[in-house]
């Protein structure tokens, strides 16, 4: 599986993003997708996951403000993020697990920076 991942960029607080990851390959396996981010200086973290049937979780800081979302016909998933934080900078990476590999793969990363 292959992941391409894009939609990062420059926004001021309080604005909006939308990623996009996009996978290729042996997308029939694909079973959990999601957003995981890397501020400077800290250890990766899930921001938000969606299962194959649609069932989304998110971390506590991103409730209410971000949206995950996946379209299994283009085999791609969607990280709509509202009310920026400057919080919220870091590179985020497109993560999927498959029914056929015990390791996840991951995308190349997206920087997201917010600031004004």
């Amino acid at each position: 599986v292959q992941l391409q991942a894009s939609g990062g960029g420059l926004v001021q607080p309080g604005g909006s993003l939308r990623l996009s990851c996009a996978a290729s390959g042996s997308i029939s396996s694909i079973d959990v997708m999601g957003w995981y981010r890397q501020a400077p200086g800290k250890q990766r973290e899930l921001v938000a996951q969606i299962t194959r049937g649609g069932s989304a979780a998110y971390v506590d800081a991103v409730k209410g403000r971000f949206i995950i979302s996946r379209d299994n016909a283009k085999s791609a998933v969607y990280l709509q993020m509202n009310s920026l934080k400057p919080e919220d900078t870091a590179v985020y990476y497109c993560r999927v697990t498959t029914y056929t590999r015990a390791a996840p793969y991951w995308g190349q990363g997206t920087q997201v920076t917010v600031s004004s």
